[in-house]
């Protein structure tokens, strides 16, 4: 059924042993390094041109195509302006999930049908489908769940938690039942040295070795503002920008013993209101409000019919697996979480599971503090 395979090409050892294992299933297999961000207009330089030529070596290892494709205007257009706004309005947003929805799983996707032909697409992303790595028990008649892979650490789930059913259906992911080591030591054993050890990518790529509050002043104008202790309602130090800091992170305050953390920004004065202390309770909520969901495969039926899901929860990747008990409302969902967490952030994307199935995801809209403490 499916023969023709474009494996997404990024130069690290993921998608190298992806694509590998599909040449030893036999798959015709066609390599795409994608090109998302013109580094010819940023100081701050991605590891763009060494990815490719790594990119490059393996394919020739592999005996298969490469083909170079940009999308640079998709992602200035449907991931970097988003990134911009939300941060000018004191959200702190996600490019990677956007990216995965948007031109991972949609214009390339579209483009390896369209212009290679392809049966499918594959990705080095730990993650699984109800279809198997290989699709090998795909149904024309099904809808497909998106699952989460053998290495719970490397788990890609929650990046994954917005693409659409449309694409992930057509989608192979070949190291869904490989544990990290297993895939360097394949690597290894096949001669793809230079991607063996290679280093994951982390962070956004295109802000190379800056810091991101420098990076992201080429693009949003600093207005400054005041640090304002909630408990005190003291002036106690002065930011530059509301869009380079996010909650529960450190303020690095001069002439205090203790050390401050965001708590919450104030759009109207410009204001950032800090807590003293990484502990300190107004950091620590149970309760968010989210806009419309994202359902990879279908809504829930407790929702339908009793307007209560029970599920686990996450809004950071890295982070457990939380209970949690989400209803509809008219604007998207009620996240009632069974423990509080530090720093639930608005803007982040709230992911929900239930056993090892990724049901969907919903930004984060509004966090319910509770101030008496």
């Amino acid at each position: 059924m499916f023969k023709k395979i474009a494996v997404g090409i990024s130069g690290g050892v993921d998608s190298s042993v992806a694509a590998l294992l599909l040449k030893r299933a036999n798959y015709q297999v066609e390599g795409v390094f994608m090109r998302n961000w013109d580094s010819n207009y940023e100081v701050g330089s991605c590891s763009d041109e060494k990815d490719f030529d790594d990119a490059s070596f393996v394919c020739r290892k592999l005996d298969i195509p490469l083909h170079r494709v940009h999308f640079i205007k998709e992602y200035w257009n449907d991931v970097f302006t988003v990134l911009l706004k939300e941060y000018e309005t004191g959200l702190t947003p996600n490019p990677d999930i956007l990216c995965n929805r948007y031109i991972k799983f949609d214009s390339f996707f579209e483009h390896c049908r369209n212009n290679l032909g392809v049966d499918a697409i594959a990705t080095g992303h730990y993650a699984n489908t109800s279809f198997g790595p290989f699709l090998e028990n795909y149904l024309e008649t099904e809808g497909v769940k998106l699952l989460r892979p053998v290495d719970k650490h490397k788990d890609q789930t929650f990046f994954l938690s917005q693409v659409k059913q449309f694409s992930l259906r057509k989608c192979m992911f070949p190291i869904a039942n490989l544990l990290k080591s297993e895939v360097r030591d394949i690597a290894r054993k096949e001669g793809l040295l230079p991607v063996a050890d290679k280093k994951d990518s982390t962070g956004i790529c295109f802000i190379g070795k800056r810091r991101f509050k420098d990076f992201i002043d080429d693009y949003i104008q600093a207005r400054k503002g005041n640090f304002i202790d909630i408990d005190t309602g003291q002036v106690v130090g002065e930011h530059s920008g509301i869009h380079k800091w996010t909650v529960g992170q450190r303020c690095n305050l001069a002439n205090w013993r203790h050390a401050y953390f965001i708590f919450k920004k104030d759009l109207d004065t410009n204001n950032i209101y800090v807590v003293s202390g990484t502990s300190h309770p107004a950091l620590w909520n149970n309760i968010c409000l989210s806009d419309k969901p994202h359902w990879i495969n279908e809504e829930p039926q407790e929702l339908n019919e009793n307007n209560v899901l029970n599920c686990t929860f996450r809004f950071q990747h890295t982070k457990p697996l939380e209970p949690c008990r989400i209803v509809n409302n008219p604007e998207g969902l009620t996240i009632i979480l069974k423990n509080s967490l530090r720093a639930l952030t608005e803007g982040q994307f709230a992911c929900f599971y239930r056993d090892d199935e990724c049901l969907g995801s919903a930004k984060i809209k509004h966090v319910c503090h509770n101030l008496v403490y």
